[in-house]
């Protein structure tokens, strides 16, 4: 199941009904005082640059494309191809590895032409009692003993930011899977996340606020803000709900997050 889907026949996402009230509806700051950025949007078949372009153009986000390695994207060429494709185009460019020795695949000096690498720690091998590869967006997601998930997920976490790949962006943070989403307070724990920000903070890595799992949450957010941490907005979309970004906006406001909390990526992007 790919992440678009994850949230079929179910009204929760990660912490969706325990970060937020469910009657709580999102509106934009007043003038906005961050950048609007969605830098987490993938092209599909059915959803091309073209149509990102119209929705920047309407709404004046600018976006960054995500690509993840394999398929015609699993060597150099594939890379430079994907790279090469986007350069016409005021967006920004990025990669979301899914697993630890990604880069193996790539020469480094093809990595330097992203504007970022983004990862997640979703993917989580022997996730369980059962030692299944776990992918936790996935609503049919199996665990046994959160505990023990929670324990695996931490280690899994750590070693998706300590690795020595290169890394810009640490993508979907907090998220639960749909069976234990109910416990999310009880599960993240003030020990947990301050771990994790540790780890961010000696990384040097901005934390993505994700507006399809409505993660992190304020807490969390305002713990990394305290840490002098950067974030960045994105959707993870595959359609036109690209650059919506109202939990995004909502929670920035909330935490009072201003420009210099951002992570920009260095290259400048011209209008279309």
């Amino acid at each position: 199941m790919r992440r678009r889907t994850f949230l079929k026949g179910s009204g929760i996402a990660g912490g969706l009904l325990t970060a937020l009230p469910l009657s709580r509806s999102f509106a934009a700051p007043a003038g906005d005082e961050f950048p609007l950025m969605d830098l987490h949007v993938h092209l599909t078949g059915n959803f091309t640059i073209d149509q990102v372009m119209e929705i920047s153009k309407k709404t004046n986000v600018q976006f960054g494309i995500m690509v993840n390695p394999g398929g015609s994207v699993s060597d150099d060429a594939g890379l430079r191809g994907f790279i090469e494709s986007l350069k016409p185009y005021p967006v920004y460019c990025g990669l979301q590895p899914m697993s630890p020795g990604w880069s193996r695949s790539f020469a480094p000096e093809t990595v330097k032409q992203l504007d970022y690498v983004l990862m997640d720690a979703q993917t989580i091998p022997n996730g369980n009692g059962y030692r299944e590869t776990l992918r936790i967006w996935n609503f049919d997601t199996y665990v046994d003993d959160p505990q023990k998930f929670m324990d695996t997920y931490m280690a899994h976490i750590l070693e998706v930011i300590n690795n020595d790949e290169p890394l810009n962006i640490f993508g979907w943070p907090l998220f639960l899977p749909v069976c234990i989403a109910r416990d999310y307070y009880v599960l993240w724990t003030g020990d947990r996340m301050e771990k994790i920000i540790a780890a961010l903070k000696r990384k040097n890595l901005a934390v993505e606020i994700n507006d399809l799992a409505h993660t992190p949450h304020e807490r969390f957010i305002n713990m990394a803000k305290e840490n002098g941490l950067k974030f960045t907005f994105g959707s993870d979309t595959r359609d036109q709900k690209a650059g919506r970004l109202d939990f995004c906006k909502y929670v920035a406001k909330k935490c009072n997050l201003k420009k210099d909390d951002f992570f920009l990526p260095k290259r400048i992007l011209k209008r279309a």
